[in-house]
Parts: C-alpha cells; structure tokens; sequence
C-alpha cells in the first residue's frame, strides 16, 4: 500500500512538474509574441504612404537629427533659388522674393531693400533679363549652432543677345525653429551676406 502511495505522489510531482513546465513555455510563448507585436506596429507607425500622380510611394518617418544634413543643406538651396531665379515680371518676383524672405531674417530683408532700391529688379524687367541659379556645392559646419555654412554658386543672366556668367559666393548661419507651412525645413538664415559676385564669361547668341 506504501509503495502504490509513493507511486502515487511520484507521478503527481511529474505532473505537476509537466504542468509548470508548459506554463512556463507558454509565458514565453506570449512574451515574446508581444514583443514582436510592438515590434511590428512601431515599424508601421514608422511608415507614411503617400499617393503622387496616382501612384502609392512609402516614406520612412525618422528623428531630426538622422536628417539635419540633407535638411540644412536642401533649405539653403531652396532659399537661394527663391532668392536668385527671377524672371522679368513684378509679380514672379515679388512671390519669389516673398517665400525667399519666410526662410531668413532681416539680413536678407536688408539686401532685398538695398537692390529694389538701386533699381536692380526694374533693370531686369525693363532689359527683359531672366536670372536663373545652379548650385555648384553646399558647405554646413554642424559642429555648432547656429550652423555657419557657404554656398558657392553659378548665376546666368539671360538676355536676348548674350548670357552673362557669374560666380556667386555666399555665406551665414542656420538656426532651428518651429516648421510652418512657409518654412518646412525649420531652419532660418540669419546673417547672410554675399562674399563674391564676378563676371565669369559672357556668351553672345
């Protein structure tokens, strides 16, 4: 009786055992299926999807400073393209000039006055003269803040007989602030100023 007693309680702690032996795999089981589960919904929440000219294309969501670089580097040549690539109508201009100025401070505003006041922008629109810009390189010191950085770039001035070529050295710092609808990047120009502005060669047509 003894012995089937002992056989008895043997084969309860095998049980039991077994019993928390599943328990415990099943704990596992349900943690680690959390764990990939947030897992995959942090990597979807990470994904916009964006519908442009009837096609679907997936972006990736990612911190400010994985993009500050590219960021700095694209508002800075947004800026000078708005600023620099005119064509002879008062309107473009002004629009032009008008979102140029959303993206710095009051440095900009200063040149822009100083120019309208020397006649430079009726000069355009009375010789019929488009002034466009290419971006030769970009240089963004990001060791400190605000960021200084150097733009070196080509002007062409387009008129009717001739293209005049010129060299275009600027130079100012970047500072964060808030994104808007009228500065996207977050960033604003402060104390820009030209450092060189030559005739290259002119090309008559």
């Amino acid at each position: 009786m003894f012995t089937k007693i002992k056989h008895i309680d043997t084969a309860f702690q095998y049980v039991r055992g077994f019993t928390l032996l599943v328990i415990l795999a099943c704990l596992l089981i349900v943690c680690f299926a959390l764990y990939k589960s947030y897992q995959l919904v942090k990597t979807m929440q990470s994904r916009i999807y964006i519908l442009a000219d009837g096609k679907v294309l997936e972006a990736y969501a990612s911190d400010r400073k994985d993009n500050i670089p590219v960021e700095a580097k694209d508002h800075i040549r947004s800026f000078h393209q708005l600023f620099f690539t005119l064509d002879p109508d008062d309107k473009v201009i002004e629009s032009s000039i008008t979102k140029a100025l959303y993206l710095a401070d009051g440095s900009v505003k200063r040149e822009y006055d100083n120019l309208k006041e020397n006649g430079y922008y009726s000069g355009l629109i009375s010789g019929n003269i488009s002034q466009k810009i290419t971006i030769d390189s970009i240089v963004v010191e990001l060791e400190q803040h605000p960021y200084p950085f150097h733009c070196y770039a080509t002007q062409r001035l387009i008129r009717a007989t001739s293209t005049v070529h010129r060299s275009l050295v600027t130079q100012g710092f970047l500072r964060n602030v808030a994104r808007s609808d009228n500065n996207p990047h977050g960033f604003l120009i402060e104390r820009w100023k030209t450092m060189e502005n030559n005739d290259i060669k002119v090309e008559n047509h």
